[in-house]
């Protein structure tokens, strides 16, 4: 994650996406307000004071951060609405009785705004403590081992097992059909890789920091491995019927022709555009790790994706090996 949230949209959706992360910041802040309506509300006076600007710089930012700020549940109440929080709270909200647009600003809106101030030094200690909270909330969440976050995902072991069933299919197209020496396994490994997110295993393994001996599929998130094993079968089929067709094995021209077709065929283009969004976007959120060759692909992680590797539905892989269900799931990939 950027050191400075103030200049990356992306990086500080990250943190309001992130309900863990919110719930800690909630906890350690503790800057008050009112509940109301399942939400954390303060107003625009209550916001300049705990922020130490004027209120002519906080308009400014809802000018210039409108829709980014709405998103994040800045709204204006009117008529009914205002009404009922002035019924509810009265001098609590510090509202006089002729007031009849209010501005207000949710939890996630004051985070937000307090991630753009750059006049205000209480808004920088307050993004100091969010990079801070945000980084350990991941840490502990998934256990201390970022690196295979993708691991706690419940569609990750599925996926493993058929790229596994698919990458065999691959390498025996490659024995039988590629005039090469065995080099040829580790090459076209590769140019798979490249094919999907436009880096080799040496690349992904120095962004990834991952040890020699650690697999780089393992730290793969399941759409990146559905990508490949699309790919791996679609390969084993063409260079079969190509192979046959010339009635010899093919010669690596040959084969990086075809790899060239696949990876520019319009049927495969949203499942490798989605492999490289998640690839991108999840390893800078969760991992700290930019593909720069990716970067054109970065968006920011939405909130069922912290539940999805950080949540009750995120197991690590050792309790998935130990679930009935899961083994039976293996056993008809398996059997297929």
């Amino acid at each position: 994650m950027s050191n400075d949230l103030t200049t990356s949209t992306i990086d500080r959706q990250n943190v309001l996406n992130n309900p863990y992360a919110l719930e800690k910041i909630q906890e350690h802040l503790g800057i008050g307000g009112i509940t109301w309506q399942g939400d954390i509300l303060l107003t625009k006076v209550q916001v300049v004071r705990l922020l130490g600007v004027d209120e002519r710089t906080v308009e400014r930012y809802l000018t210039s951060h409108e829709q980014e700020l709405v998103t994040n549940g800045y709204r204006v109440l009117r008529g009914k609405s205002l009404k009922e929080l002035k019924n509810s709270f009265g001098t609590d909200i510090d509202v006089g009785t002729k007031t009849t647009v209010l501005g207000v600003f949710s939890f996630r809106a004051f985070l937000n705004l307090a991630m753009l101030l750059t006049e205000s030094e209480k808004a920088r200690a307050i993004r100091s403590r969010i990079l801070d909270i945000v980084i350990d909330v991941i840490a502990e969440r998934s256990g201390g081992h970022t690196q295979f976050i993708n691991q706690r995902d419940e569609a990750f072991l599925p996926a493993a097992y058929q790229e596994f069933s698919y990458r065999e299919v691959f390498t025996h197209a490659l024995r039988d059909y590629l005039d090469m020496g065995n080099f040829k396994y580790g090459v076209y490994t590769n140019k798979v890789y490249k094919a999907v997110f436009h880096e080799d295993a040496k690349e992904y393994r120095q962004i990834l920091k991952l040890a020699e001996k650690e697999n780089p599929r393992d730290s793969m998130y399941a759409e990146v491995l559905q990508a490949i094993a699309s790919i791996e079968n679609g390969l084993a089929h063409e260079m079969k019927t190509r192979s046959e067709e010339l009635g010899r094995k093919l010669r690596p021209k040959e084969l990086d022709e075809i790899i060239a077709q696949i990876e520019h065929n319009p049927y495969l283009k949203p499942t490798m555009e989605q492999a490289r969004t998640r690839m991108a976007s999840r390893d800078l959120c969760f991992r700290d790790a930019l593909h720069e060759k990716l970067q054109a692909y970065v968006q920011a992680v939405p909130a069922t994706d912290f539940e999805r590797f950080m949540g009750e539905t995120g197991k690590a892989l050792e309790e998935r090996l130990s679930d009935p269900e899961t083994l039976a799931v293996f056993k008809r990939l398996k059997d297929r």
